[in-house]
């Protein structure tokens, strides 16, 4: 079980709905980059890059670093949020 501390990270992580269409995003298309993410969800390079590191610190999304560009794409526990917001609304 987790802490109320835990829950709360993970609940602050998609508190946004830019973080939420971040995640949809990457539901339909894993390995972008936060320039691309950036275009897609039009929002400011600076605004995804800080909307990413709040998700990946909430352990919704993954990145990895193949080359020189970050690749990016939805966790596990970030399909469930996902879900659980499809769920109750």
């Amino acid at each position: 079980m987790k802490t109320d501390r835990q829950m709360e990270q993970v609940v602050r992580g998609f508190s946004n709905h830019k973080r939420i269409a971040i995640m949809r995003l990457l539901t339909e298309e894993p390995g972008i980059s936060v320039a691309e993410i950036a275009r897609r969800v039009r929002c400011h390079y600076q605004t995804t890059s800080e909307h990413v590191r709040r998700l990946h610190r909430s352990g919704l999304i993954h990145k990895r670093q193949p080359g020189r560009a970050q690749q990016h794409e939805i966790s596990a526990r970030g399909k469930a949020v996902l879900k659980f917001l499809g769920d109750i609304l």
